[in-house]
């Protein structure tokens, strides 16, 4: 099976491979999820995520690079928040996914 490539010379797979490696960071997770509910300004998210100045715009960067987060202006503040509201939804299956394999972990033990 081949893939078709894009304007920017990555397969499907590739573009897929990008959004997922763009998450895959607890803190990332962390980040995700507090932007849930509103956007916010980093120094808005450092306090509520633990996380010092610098690690926390290397995720947003990255994040934004990707596509998994968008951000403009507010005044002197940049304000971060999610691009698509979908990538919630595979958070969740990771999540569902996970825990499944915790219980069977569990289960086994048992046995």
């Amino acid at each position: 099976m081949t893939s078709k490539t894009y304007n920017s010379g990555k397969t499907r797979e590739d573009l897929q491979s990008d959004v997922l490696s763009a998450i895959c960071h607890p803190n990332r997770i962390k980040i995700i999820k507090t932007l849930k509910k509103q956007a916010l300004c980093n120094c808005e998210m450092m306090p509520l995520l633990g996380l010092e100045q610098s690690n926390l715009s290397r995720h947003l960067k990255s994040m934004e690079k990707s596509g998994i987060l968008v951000s403009w202006k507010d005044g002197l503040m940049v304000r971060y928040n999610i691009a698509d509201e979908r990538i919630l939804q595979i958070l969740d299956l990771a999540e569902k996914i996970a825990l499944k394999k915790i219980e069977l972990v569990k289960e086994l033990a048992e046995v």
